[in-house]
């Protein structure tokens, strides 16, 4: 036995960070302490939880599938749960998405889909297509291929040399236009990059990825849906892939069930994660069109999808799957989603022309307040005393730096959804000291 054996934390620094708060149990939108606390989970544990914490439809069905089959491979093998997730995927996917690829966790699904996109141009004839294009400000996971395509940041540095490289274009992100533009009058400006490099390179690359909507990551940045439709029209005319990483947007987050339908489009590949278990469970997927799994049915050997996780299709992780699909259909989720979107809008309006307030934007349940700063980004200094003041007021927010961003469970009720927007218009002022 190792008596000094240690939790490694995630983001934290050891010689500057509190120590870590001990939750003992976490129920609808609160998590309670060891100390006697309880949190508002206004972020929702990292963006996962949908339902609120502990539903008891998702704790019967894992209860019970547990009692049932715990694990079981996926290779050769197959059990009621993963089917009857498949089941409910079926019914709220876009119909041309008919085959999905089970695996653990938002990353995983991106790895996925990216090994997917180059191996079916070599299946199909065209190995030459194997570059991928990715938006600036891009966050799909700290793997070494989601890293690749995520954005140079301070959590990819150390990892430089053993990352692929990638096409970068520009993000949509208005409030800091990288082409100079103002919104109300543009025509979407920012995409000339991207349709001019699939103009010119298109017979060597094999898809372009995205965060639909809403970058989270990098700073819970909105795009308009125009965005998001000429990328689509691009890749189509230019014979590349469109992989649509749903992993935070996914399960109703932006005010309907995938961000891409606020679009009226359809990706090529589509990555799930996150509330795909309704955030109670790791588990990561990745939708594909016939077409694409076409390429990969054959007697030939070569042309199999080397690609497997030990715990891909966890009957478990599938029982809170479905379980929450159900939730979906029993309860009136989307009256919750709507509700909350109402409520970000009427409290975003009230605060946006604050002296210290660079920016406020919202989508479905996703609210973010851009503050103005001289150091604006991931380190800026107003982040850790921005979390200590939620935290001591009972709310965990975590900042994006200068971004303070609300995600809260779908179960939070109108009260304490003000309660948080009071917390953050007190904290305003904070931040002009």
């Amino acid at each position: 036995m190792n008596p000094d054996l240690q939790i490694w934390h995630p983001f934290t620094q050891e010689a500057l960070d509190p120590p870590p708060i001990r939750i003992t149990k976490a129920e609808g939108v609160y998590l309670y302490t060891d100390d006697g606390r309880k949190l508002i989970d206004g972020i929702s544990s990292w963006w996962v939880n949908l339902h609120g914490h502990g539903h008891p439809a998702i704790v019967s069905a894992i209860a019970e599938q547990a009692a049932k089959v715990d694990h079981v491979l996926l290779a050769g093998f197959t059990h009621d749960a993963v089917e009857n997730l498949r089941n409910g995927l079926r019914k709220i996917l876009p119909a041309s998405l008919e085959h999905i690829f089970f695996s653990d966790d938002g990353s995983t699904a991106v790895e996925v889909a990216l090994k997917m996109a180059v191996q079916y141009w070599r299946n199909v004839g065209r190995p030459e297509k194997r570059s991928i294009v990715a938006l600036e400000h891009a966050y799909h996971g700290d793997t070494v291929g989601a890293m690749s395509v995520g954005a140079d940041s301070a959590f990819s540095d150390p990892f430089r040399e053993m990352l692929f490289p990638v096409h970068r274009v520009h993000s949509a992100y208005c409030h800091r236009c990288p082409v100079g533009k103002e919104r109300a009058t543009c025509r979407i400006d920012c995409a000339d990059k991207l349709e001019r490099l699939l103009e010119e390179k298109q017979g060597e690359i094999a898809a372009v990825i995205v965060e639909p909507l809403l970058q989270g990551a990098g700073g819970m940045i909105v795009h308009p849906v125009e965005f998001l439709q000429r990328v689509r029209r691009v890749c189509s005319e230019g014979d590349v892939l469109l992989i649509a990483d749903e992993v935070l947007t996914g399960f109703g987050r932006c005010g309907k069930m995938f961000a891409c339908e606020l679009a009226n489009i359809v990706p090529d590949v589509m990555c799930l994660s996150k509330g795909l278990t309704g955030g109670v469970l790791p588990m990561g997927a990745t939708a594909c069109t016939g077409t694409i799994h076409e390429a990969f049915v054959s007697a030939d050997r070569t042309r199999t999808f080397y690609h497997g996780h030990s715990y891909t299709g966890n009957p478990i992780a599938a029982a809170a799957g479905a379980a929450s699909l159900r939730i979906f259909e029993s309860e009136p989720v989307f009256d919750r989603i709507n509700a909350i979107a109402r409520i970000h809008c009427e409290r975003l309006q009230a605060i946006r022309n604050h002296p210290a307030v660079g920016e406020v934007r919202s989508i479905g349940t996703m609210a973010a307040v851009e503050l103005r700063a001289d150091d604006a980004g991931y380190f800026s200094k107003l982040r850790p005393r921005l979390y200590k003041f939620f935290l001591d007021a009972g709310v965990l927010l975590r900042p994006l730096g200068n971004v303070v961003y609300v995600l809260p469970p779908y179960a939070i009720t109108p009260q304490e959804l003000h309660y948080v927007y009071d917390r953050i218009a007190e904290s305003l002022d904070l931040c002009q000291d």
